[in-house]
């Protein structure tokens, strides 16, 4: 970590804690809306009717128009000149390989719900169309293309432009892992104040909503699966049970942390929904189904745009739309803020490039493999099979029933059933785990992105979303706690641009740092020569320098000798002219990390200045010429700035090529500085804290 430049009297480091007004602000916003729907149950239903048709009626549009700027957006600036820069700084890497960031990509933001309506929506659009005929060829192709949109692209779109923000200012400019950090560069530090509270307020109660309707549709199908295997009877008191088991093992799992408990069971359940879905492909009309899944490909894509605006304004299907499109919508910008964190968690180092192709391309290769195949076969089931009357009403008015009632037409119905209910379980719990994980860190000040909260707050927001789920469903408020999704996405939708206004002012200011840096001195250090040295004697000493490999004891003495005496003769002489600087670090740790050097210089209102000298252990080269008694590791002393490390070793430099390069990098700093102040636009508000720049 970087060295803490924030004085607070210096008696104490700052802790991790709760965040009380966002805290008691949205358990008591969930307490009282979860009261009025148990005590107030008619009036309640009637007033969130009210809403919803109100919202539908004025803003349906809206949520069309919306989506897809979202999308575009995303897709815009991971094309772009921006799509390099990574989330977080130069020299991170990702922490998980693709395979284990693409299940838990999949876990967190499909999970339960794809199971749910993989049978139940192809066969619903079938038989009761929006537009055309029902029963049709026409009809099944127009059901899959309606599927495709409502689980594709669109609404990966949210969850990549929160996620992409939320990283973005986080691991590059070490602000919380929060909404309002998004809005940092219109808002400043006044997102720390009312304005903050409330957007992460807001955030908080769209993510316990869309969750808890999410658990709430998955324990209503589990009870049916249950009750359909084994007997066990459909009652308030098997829910019950159910929610208490799931929110013991997300609890369990939540506190285990992402990289135990929340990674294992994704990669589990990304197997087993893999195998399943494999499984129903052989087993089925394999070629049937392949040439299907080419059909539904191309029909969604080539009518991506017609789909995407379609609101059918001259015979509006007003129910349909509410019940399906204008739902969805919502429920997509209700779970953004809680996947587009807890995409963002999972995904430092990768550049913005890399994340905006991965949360697009990955999951939804996915989904219309697996649409493609359960839907289709299910639709199949429903043209040509014996218990068609049965089979497509059933899924229709029952949908937690469709997808066991599809399976008996599925060789193996036991073992497939089993799979889907141990699916749907794990799906329960990882969706539970990441909620409690991403709503404890929306509720806490963190002193650094890379921290969780603490595992009781993680335990209490489970306890939470399973009890605001089961009091929903004992008072029957599923339909009312879908409604409200509706509701809460609209205030949110707004918020989602407020993020995309500011992403793009920071990018911006990303890019003309960028611009002034390349404009701005070269700052080789090849062209330079040290007072009293001679050509020859330059090359000399870089030949050395280049073929030493130092150990940690030389490297904390080159800081101790020559790093900090350069830094002290730029201070003091700063400080003649009135500028304050700050030198911070240690060079006797116990651990590399802990032996560093940072020149701070604070320039007011402006972007700060920062320039450190960080250790970075490295492998020995085999070509070294050194000792028998030498180590197999030496040190590289890199160079990190605000955006994170520049690539370059400094050891062997002396006090006055040290303070050259410092310069240089404080020329480049001073020259962005005067292009941002002479740009149009230049009002972008960034923030000064140089945490990124440490490893």
């Amino acid at each position: 970590m970087a060295p803490n430049t924030d004085k607070n009297e210096g008696t104490s480091e700052p802790r991790d804690r709760i965040n009380p007004i966002v805290f008691f602000g949205s358990a008591i916003g969930i307490v009282v809306f979860t009261l009025w729907t148990m005590v107030f149950t008619d009036t309640a239903s009637a007033a969130i009717n009210a809403v919803l048709a109100w919202i539908s009626d004025s803003f349906g549009w809206f949520y069309f128009v919306a989506v897809v700027v979202y999308l575009v957006f995303v897709i815009a600036i991971g094309l772009s000149r921006y799509g390099k820069i990574r989330l977080g700084p130069d020299h991170s890497t990702p922490e998980f390989n693709v395979v284990t960031w693409a299940a838990m990509l999949f876990a967190a933001g499909i999970g339960i719900d794809l199971l749910f309506f993989s049978v139940a929506e192809p066969v619903s659009h079938f038989l009761a169309p929006p537009d055309g005929e029902p029963g049709t060829v026409e009809a099944a192709r127009r059901a899959m293309q309606l599927t495709f949109l409502h689980w594709g692209l669109s609404g990966w779109g949210i969850y990549t432009l929160v996620g992409m923000s939320l990283a973005y200012f986080s691991y590059r400019h070490g602000l919380p892992l929060t909404i309002r950090s998004a809005l940092y560069p219109i808002f400043g530090r006044r997102i720390e104040g009312a304005i903050g509270h409330t957007v992460d307020i807001a955030a908080v109660l769209g993510t316990v909503f869309g969750i808890a309707t999410s658990l709430g549709i998955g324990i209503i199908q589990l009870n049916f699966g249950l009750n359909y295997m084994f007997g066990i009877p459909e009652s308030t008191l098997t829910q019950a049970t159910l929610a208490v088991v799931i929110v013991v093992f997300a609890a369990i799992s939540a506190v285990t942390g992402v990289d135990r408990g929340i990674r294992r069971l994704s990669e589990f359940n990304m197997l087993l929904a893999l195998l399943l879905l494999i499984f129903i492909l052989v087993t089925g009309k394999t070629l049937f189904l392949l040439n299907t899944l080419v059909t539904n490909v191309g029909d969604y894509l080539s009518n991506f745009v017609s789909l995407s605006f379609n609101t059918y304004a001259f015979e509006p299907p007003t129910d349909w739309l509410n019940a399906w499109t204008v739902f969805f919508w919502a429920w997509w910008i209700a779970w953004g803020p809680f996947v587009g964190l807890f995409l963002a968690r999972i995904s430092r180092g990768r550049t913005i490039r890399q994340f905006v192709a991965g949360t697009l391309i990955l999951p939804l290769a996915f989904m219309m493999a697996w649409m493609s195949t359960i839907g289709n076969s299910a639709i199949d089931m429903v043209m040509f099979g014996t218990n068609v009357a049965d089979f497509g009403e059933q899924a229709m008015n029952n949908p937690g029933s469709a997808i066991y009632l599809f399976l008996e037409g599925v060789p193996w119905f036991g073992l497939t059933a089993v799979v889907v209910t141990i699916l749907a379980i794990v799906f329960f719990v990882t969706s539970g785990d990441s909620g409690s994980l991403v709503l404890s860190n929306l509720t806490s000040v963190l002193t650094d992105p890379n921290h969780d909260a603490p595992s009781w707050m993680r335990i209490t927001w489970a306890a939470i979303i399973g009890l605001l789920t089961l009091a929903l469903l004992l008072a029957g408020g599923l339909g009312a706690l879908q409604s409200t999704v509706v509701i809460m996405g609209l205030p949110f939708a707004f918020v989602l641009f407020a993020m995309m206004a500011g992403l793009y002012r920071a990018l911006k200011v990303e890019g003309l740092k960028e611009d002034s840096h390349r404009n701005s001195m070269a700052g080789q250090l090849s062209g330079r020569i040290a007072p009293g040295e001679t050509a020859a004697g330059n090359w000399r000493q870089r030949l050395l320098r280049a073929m030493t490999f130092p150990d940690q004891r030389q490297a904390v003495r080159f800081l101790r000798e020559t790093g900090r005496p350069a830094m002290n003769q730029i201070a003091s002489v700063l400080e003649e002219k009135g500028y304050r600087a700050e030198i911070g670090g240690g060079t006797g740790g116990a651990t590399p990390n802990e032996d560093h050097l940072a020149l701070n210089v604070p320039l007011g209102d402006e972007q700060d200045f920062t320039y450190q000298i960080w250790p970075l252990p490295c492998a020995m080269p085999a070509f070294s010429v050194r000792d028998t008694h030498a180590g197999t590791r030496y040190y590289r002393l890199e160079v990190h700035i605000n955006e994170g490390s520049q690539g370059y070793d400094v050891y062997g430099y002396t006090q006055g090529q040290l303070i050259a390069d410092i310069l240089d990098q404080f020329e480049r700093h001073l020259h962005f500085l005067h292009a941002q102040r002479e740009t149009p636009g230049r009002n972008a508000i960034m923030p000064d804290d140089p945490a990124t720049a440490g490893r």
